[in-house]
């Protein structure tokens, strides 16, 4: 230490400003350190500013091409090849200009079509910058035409719905609602206000608006919105012959009181004709008296057993019965002027949307007389001119009989009507139902509004299903 202390003495004796000058390198050294710090920040956050610009700009490109494609769909809506013909694959990359017509980024687009069934068109577009092409976002979108399984119920009539009555899924009149039940999702009436008859318990026929009733709840009530097309059915039942008869399943007339087909749930369907009926007096929702010949007596002919159609078209020239356990995606049409019969319960393999049917007729889908007690029915069932119905059988006309009176029909699907339809009759407007089923559920099947049975009508305008961003 005092050898220490001495030396500090003669350096401070004989190198006077030495301090100063360590005092000025230092200084300089930490100055550089700090500026080049403070310089290196900077530059490292004006390149990050840069790249999250970039990548915003990426990103606005890539919703270009999203928005660009959706266009393009809407004028031509069955192109997925970006206009250069089915036989090219993609991608498909735009020039991405500014204001002033130059070059400042890319999108590419990949399309997928609609699978077999469906209305979905996927959209994949990734955008970047030209300046910089590690700058890539990437948006999916999924469009798509709704069909008219979008509703639970669907009719070109007036609609009633009585007190005992629940609907699950949208439902819609090109006519008045009489609304007495319960439901859960958007009821929408063509009408601003209608003439409520007296088979819909108005007597004497009264001005109503176009939707009214104790039920609920009433927020849901929409009226007027524009009117649904039902002419569209007749040109799809032709393309849904055509289908049936280049692929499919395709019957003429059996020559007896129609077919009957039934679905099994190993994938069949089976097909035998109907030789002889059971017929009951009954009214239809006209108010016309029928003699209904809708039970089965007897089959004849030997049981053709034939594979689920790789398509889905089946098409009969008669009268069909149908029951059974769906498994695979169907139609079955039948030609004009005659009826598809609810013959017994049609469930589905199971409720995931890959096992669909859609029963479609030009003119009545009706419920036999010795129908099951609880009914079930898996279906989109479409009747265009006619109705969706059970006829009333008054009970003074079957004494004792259980069958004019049943207990419960759940239906899983759509009921489309071109008609007044029902499962159930009263007699005045707040009495007890007196002939069908006494408890009617409905339940909108989700899978429809865009997975629709093959060759079921549907409409002209993409609907935007989704829309995501992309890790890419």
């Amino acid at each position: 230490m005092k050898i220490f202390t001495k030396l500090l003495k003669h350096f401070n004796c004989n190198y006077r400003g030495s301090l100063l000058l360590f005092a000025l390198i230092f200084g300089s050294v930490s100055l550089v350190v700090i500026v080049g710090g403070v310089s290196g920040y900077a530059m490292y956050e004006n390149r990050a500013s840069v790249y999250k610009h970039n990548r915003e700009l990426a990103f606005q490109i890539a919703e270009a091409g999203a928005n660009y494609y959706r266009w393009h769909l809407a004028h031509n809506k069955t192109d997925y090849y970006d206009g250069q013909g089915a036989t090219s694959t993609g991608p498909y990359v735009h020039d991405y200009k500014d204001k002033d017509g130059n070059i400042v980024g890319y999108f590419s687009l990949v399309i997928t079509p609609p699978l077999l069934g469906s209305t979905v068109v996927t959209i994949n577009s990734t955008g970047w910058m030209k300046d910089q092409p590690n700058s890539k976002r990437k948006i999916k979108i999924r469009v798509g035409f709704p069909a008219l399984t979008d509703y639970a119920f669907l009719t070109n009539s007036d609609v009633w719905i009585g007190d005992t009555e629940v609907t699950h899924g949208k439902l819609h009149a090109n006519g008045g609602v009489r609304y007495d039940g319960i439901g859960d999702a958007p009821i929408t009436s063509a009408k601003p206000s209608y003439t409520c008859q007296p088979s819909h318990g108005c007597n004497p026929a009264t001005t109503k608006p176009g939707i009214w009733g104790t039920g609920g709840p009433a927020q849901y009530w929409n009226y007027p919105v524009p009117v649904q097309n039902f002419t569209a059915v007749t040109a799809k039942l032709s393309d849904i012959r055509t289908g049936a008869i280049a692929g499919g399943i395709f019957k003429s007339s059996s020559g007896k009181q129609g077919w009957r087909v039934r679905f099994t749930a190993d994938g069949k369907v089976k097909l035998r004709k109907v030789n002889s009926t059971y017929c009951f007096y009954g009214y239809n929702t006209l108010g016309q008296l029928k003699n209904g010949c809708l039970d089965i007596n007897a089959e004849t002919g030997t049981e053709e057993i034939v594979n689920m159609p790789a398509n889905g078209f089946i098409y009969i020239e008669d009268t069909v019965w149908v029951d059974g356990v769906v498994n695979g995606r169907a139609v079955l049409g039948i030609s004009s002027g005659k009826s598809i019969i609810l013959n017994d319960n049609i469930t589905y393999l199971a409720k995931d949307g890959n096992h669909v049917l859609g029963l479609i007729s030009p003119q009545d889908v009706l419920i036999r007389f010795y129908a099951p007690e609880a009914l079930e029915i898996d279906a989109a069932l479409l009747a265009q001119n006619g109705s969706a119905q059970r006829y009333y059988y008054p009970s003074s006309w079957y004494p004792g009989s259980s069958h004019v009176l049943k207990d419960s029909i759940y239906i899983y699907g759509s009921v489309i009507s071109g008609g007044v339809w029902t499962w159930s009759w009263v007699s005045c407007s707040t009495c007890p139902v007196i002939s069908g089923y006494k408890i009617t559920n409905s339940t909108y099947d989700a899978n429809l509004t865009y997975g629709p049975p093959p060759g079921f009508p549907v409409g002209n305008e993409y609907n935007l299903i989704s829309w995501e961003e992309v890790e890419y």
